[in-house]
């Protein structure tokens, strides 16, 4: 199987190289997650005084969090008539108005911060990839506008000069939105949690929570952290035994070309909009600083299906940008998203005073950062700190068969022409 690797790896600077967990030690509160959530949570904590120490298995944005697409989105995925349908107006009306500001809040730390991570707030472009997904971003754009978000509808010539192909019928741009380089950036999170007094490790997998009194004892190979409060922030990437709550994961994959010429970095996404189209198996577009042109979609690059994800991808760029034909390869890699059945996030209760969080489904940067902040808040004392309620956890229905439906379903479509 070709080798997987990961470009955010390659261009996000030196790796932390933080220290595994060595001892006993104790902390207001403890994180289980060094990936967008866990250390937003753990930023905000430190700033505000209390005392936090985050457990990371692997190294910081290891998970979804390093194998980003980068686009940092307004909202969800599900349309905001949707998401106040399913929870109801009260409840629905909060978390739509919370994450409508996720992209403030990102970029707002970007800047505070000094976060280098070729932070690009130009919009991004929903696109249409046929006639129906036209009629979908219409509704998507009479719902945004009556909320008032700067959102606008383009018709097929602007969308093709600002894409650079006219294989897309009209586009919505957002915006509040914009990219980034997604590991880098939650290493700048995890650099300013640390300046701030939070302590993180690395390689520190945790293999044992358990309820110690009033208090919450994690441990680890090395060592136990004992804290009154507990954040499980570890989405698509939870071990087992340590709190999770079973979620469907859904693989998505990248590719990233060799830098595009001047020529074509004039003429392909000039502006630096990331893209995602609205078909069932979807794709996304985006260039990077040095001008790599990223295509992504549904797939596991690690799995059954990878030969034909890869195939897949080469004829898709040439297919919709065809003076791209042939172009190298520089990268390939692929991660997981927790999917729920509704595809709302999830917050909920794992014992007194401790929590997990999961399921952003396909938007994880915003999502993140917002619920992290929520979450220190909450730990904080603000028992209605979360846009969402806190409910029991309740595990999805057969979330390996759904995976292995998500998984064949997008092989196969990756088998049809581009």
């Amino acid at each position: 199987m070709t080798a997987i690797q990961n470009l955010w790896r390659m261009t996000c600077g030196p790796a932390l190289s933080l220290a595994p967990l060595a001892g006993d030690t104790t902390a207001d509160v403890a994180v289980i997650g060094g990936g967008f959530t866990g250390l937003s949570a753990a930023l905000h904590l430190a700033e505000a005084g209390a005392r936090v120490v985050v457990l990371e298995a692997e190294t910081v944005g290891h998970g979804g969090s390093g194998r980003n697409v980068g686009l940092v989105n307004a909202g969800l995925w599900t349309p905001p008539d949707e998401v106040e349908a399913a929870l109801g107006s009260e409840e629905g009306a909060a978390l739509n108005r919370a994450l409508a500001a996720g992209p403030d809040l990102v970029f707002d730390l970007i800047a505070r911060h000094g976060i280098e991570c070729e932070a690009v707030r130009n919009g991004t472009l929903h696109l249409a990839h046929n006639a129906s997904g036209l009629r979908d971003l219409q509704s998507r754009h009479a719902q945004q506008a009556r909320r008032g978000a700067p959102v606008r509808l383009l018709d097929a010539a602007e969308t093709a000069r600002r894409v650079g192909t006219d294989r897309f019928p009209g586009a919505l741009w957002d915006g509040r939105a914009g990219t980034i380089q997604p590991l880098a950036y939650a290493m700048g999170l995890a650099r300013a949690a640390i300046a701030a007094g939070a302590v993180l490790h690395e390689a520190s997998p945790v293999l044992a929570v358990a309820r110690d009194g009033a208090d919450w004892t994690l441990r680890t190979a090395g060592g136990s952290v004992r804290a009154a409060r507990l954040i499980q922030a570890t989405n698509a990437y939870a071990a087992a035994g340590a709190g999770a709550v079973p979620m469907t994961p859904v693989h998505y994959f990248q590719l990233a070309t060799a830098p595009l010429s001047a020529a074509q970095r004039d003429r392909i996404l000039p502006g630096g909009e990331g893209c995602w189209d609205t078909a069932t198996v979807m794709t996304s577009y985006r260039l990077d600083r040095a001008g790599r042109l990223l295509l992504g979609s549904v797939g596991n690059l690690e799995d059954f299906g990878a030969p034909v994800h890869r195939n897949w991808a080469r004829r898709r760029i040439a297919a919709v940008f065809p003076d791209l034909r042939g172009i190298g390869i520089e990268a390939a890699w692929s991660g997981r998203i927790a999917m729920t059945g509704d595809h709302m996030p999830k917050v909920a209760a794992i014992g007194p005073g401790a929590v997990t969080i999961w399921g952003y489904s396909g938007r994880g940067i915003s999502p993140g950062t917002v619920f992290g902040r929520a979450a220190a808040r909450w730990a904080l004392g603000d028992e209605q700190a979360f846009a969402t309620a806190i409910r029991p956890p309740r595990a999805e229905t057969l979330p390996g068969l759904r995976a292995l439906y998500y998984e064949t379903g997008a092989t196969l479509t990756h088998m049809l022409p581009a």
